[in-house]
């Protein structure tokens, strides 16, 4: 039988717990963390959260997922059966939290539009020297989200990039 990617429903912040017990039992599982960095008074906190709340990907057949729901304490079977979800959907999960920090979700449907003013990118001899209010999103239509991350402010600006230039005339 084919191995397919399928959404398991978990108990809510039982994520990584049921991913370490897919992992021992030698299931390839996903549980896509989402880097937090919150501020306090006094300190940063860096944490990692599931990026999708009660969710992990399992890469098993039908039958494999039916009987882990019924092994593993903190699965759920989720409404006769699980979601099954593209690979490559997975991929682009990986590589989305792999490179952005912050993450959030929306529904597929809603579309956040940002206004031409909004969108800034200063361009220096052909290289983007700073881009600015620009979000990354990646679509999961078999999920029904959207991953959203904003993109810091990257780049030099103002005064530091006349010092650079006159630095580099001096020499």
């Amino acid at each position: 039988m084919q191995k397919n990617w399928y959404a398991v429903y978990t108990k809510p912040r039982c994520e990584r717990k049921v991913s370490l017990l897919l992992t021992k039992k030698r299931i390839e599982n996903f549980c896509p963390l989402n880097y937090k960095v919150t501020r306090s008074i006094f300190r940063k906190t860096i944490t990692f959260e599931p990026v999708f709340n009660a969710y992990v990907f399992v890469k098993c057949t039908a039958t494999e997922i039916t009987s882990l729901s019924k092994q593993i304490s903190g699965v759920l079977y989720w409404k006769g059966k699980p979601a099954t979800i593209n690979e490559e959907e997975i991929n682009a999960i990986r590589e989305f939290t792999n490179k952005q920090h912050d993450i959030r979700l929306e529904k597929l449907n809603t579309k956040v539009q940002i206004p031409e003013n909004q969108k800034m990118s200063y361009l220096l001899d052909g290289q983007i020297v700073m881009v600015k209010n620009s979000p990354t999103k990646v679509d999961l239509p078999s999920l029904g989200f959207t991953m959203v991350a904003n993109v810091k402010e990257t780049g030099i600006l103002g005064s530091q990039l006349a010092n650079q230039q006159l630095g580099v005339l001096a020499n």
